[in-house]
C-alpha cells in the first residue's frame, strides 16, 4: 500500500500560511501593544514617584509609603496589561488569566498562611504605629531599640547588641511596652533599714537626697512608702521620675541614686542591716542548749 505524504504536508503548509497571515494582520496591533507597554511602564514609574512625593508631605511612615507606592505601581501596570491583551484580541485569555489567578491565589493562601498573616499584621501595624524607628520597646521577652520594620517583621536591637527579628503577627498579638512615647520613666528602688532607726528621719533623708539628685524630674511626684516589716529590717520603696531615653540613662540614674542613698545613710548614722537569724532552743517541745549532751570524738 502506497502512503501519500502530500495531504499531511499540505495541511501543515496551510496551517503555517494561516499563522503567517494572522501574524501579518496583527503586526499593527502588536506595534501598538509594544508602545502601550512602554507607555504604561513609564506611567507606573511616574505615578509611583508622584505618590511618594505627596506622601512625604503628609506622613513619615515609610512602611505605609512602600506599601501604597508598590500597590499603585503594579495597579497601573495591571491596567495596562489588560488593555494590551484587548488590543491583541486576547479577551478570552484575560478571562482565563483572571480565573487562573484566583485558583493560584487560593492555593497560595493555604500554603503561605503564616506569611499572609504577617503581611496583614504589618499593614495593621503600619496604620496603628505602636512604635517607630528609634523607640525603646519591650515585646514578649525582648527589650531594645526598634531599628527597622517592614511588612513581614519588626527588628529590635537589644541592649546586649543582638538583632531580634519578630514576626509582625506576634508583635500585633503581644503586649507592647513603649518606653519612649511618653518621654519619662519611673525608677523604683527597694531599701531596708534597721528597726532601731527613726522612720521619719529616714523618710526625710531619702526624699531630700533623691530630690537633690541631678536628672530627677517631677520632684513633687517622688513617692516614699514603707511596705513591710522584714525579718531583720523595715523595708520601703523610693520611686522617682527621669527623662527617658536620654542622659543620664535609666541604669546610670539608678546607680547614682543607690550610691547617693548609701552615702546619706552613712552621714546620718542610718543602718542597712544584714540578715539576722535567731535560733531558739527553749521553745515548747524543744531542748535547751545548756541541757543538750554534746557528742565528742571518743563517743
Amino acid at each position: 500500500m502506497k502512503i501519500s505524504l502530500e495531504q499531511p504536508f499540505e495541511k501543515v503548509t496551510d496551517k503555517i500560511n494561516d499563522w503567517l497571515e494572522t501574524l501579518v494582520a496583527m503586526l499593527p496591533n502588536m506595534a501598538v501593544a509594544v508602545i502601550l507597554l512602554i507607555a504604561f511602564f513609564l506611567l507606573a514609574k511616574a505615578t509611583q514617584k508622584v505618590f511618594v512625593r505627596l506622601f512625604d508631605k503628609t506622613s513619615d511612615n515609610k512602611a505605609l509609603q512602600n506599601l501604597f507606592s508598590t500597590i499603585i505601581y503594579y495597579l497601573v501596570l495591571g491596567v495596562g496589561i489588560f488593555i494590551i491583551l484587548g488590543v491583541l484580541k486576547l479577551d478570552k485569555t484575560v478571562t482565563s488569566l483572571l480565573a487562573g489567578v484566583g485558583v493560584i491565589g487560593l492555593a497560595l493562601g493555604f500554603a503561605f498562611q503564616d506569611v499572609a498573616s504577617n503581611f496583614v499584621s504589618g499593614i495593621i501595624l503600619a496604620f496603628r504605629r505602636p512604635s517607630k524607628i528609634g523607640d525603646i520597646v519591650k515585646v514578649k521577652d525582648f527589650m531594645g531599640t526598634v531599628v527597622r520594620t517592614n511588612l513581614r517583621v519588626t527588628v529590635i536591637k537589644t541592649f546586649q547588641g543582638q538583632e531580634v527579628y519578630i514576626p509582625n503577627k506576634e508583635v500585633l498579638q503581644s503586649p507592647i511596652i513603649n518606653y519612649t512615647v511618653l518621654g519619662e520613666r519611673r525608677i523604683d528602688i527597694p531599701v531596708g533599714i534597721s528597726y532601731g532607726d527613726d522612720l521619719k528621719k529616714v523618710e526625710s533623708v531619702v526624699s531630700d537626697t533623691i530630690a537633690n539628685l541631678e536628672g530627677v524630674i517631677r520632684k513633687e511626684d517622688i513617692i516614699f512608702d514603707y511596705y513591710e516589716f522584714g525579718d531583720s529590717s523595715i523595708n520601703f520603696n523610693i520611686r522617682f521620675w527621669i527623662k527617658y531615653p536620654g542622659q543620664p540613662g535609666y541604669f546610670g540614674m539608678k546607680n547614682a541614686a543607690i550610691m547617693a542613698i548609701k552615702e546619706a545613710f552613712d552621714e546620718n548614722d542610718i543602718t542597712i542591716p544584714f540578715p539576722i537569724r535567731t535560733l531558739d532552743f527553749g521553745i515548747k517541745g524543744g531542748e535547751k542548749l545548756s541541757e543538750m549532751k554534746l557528742m565528742t570524738a571518743d563517743a
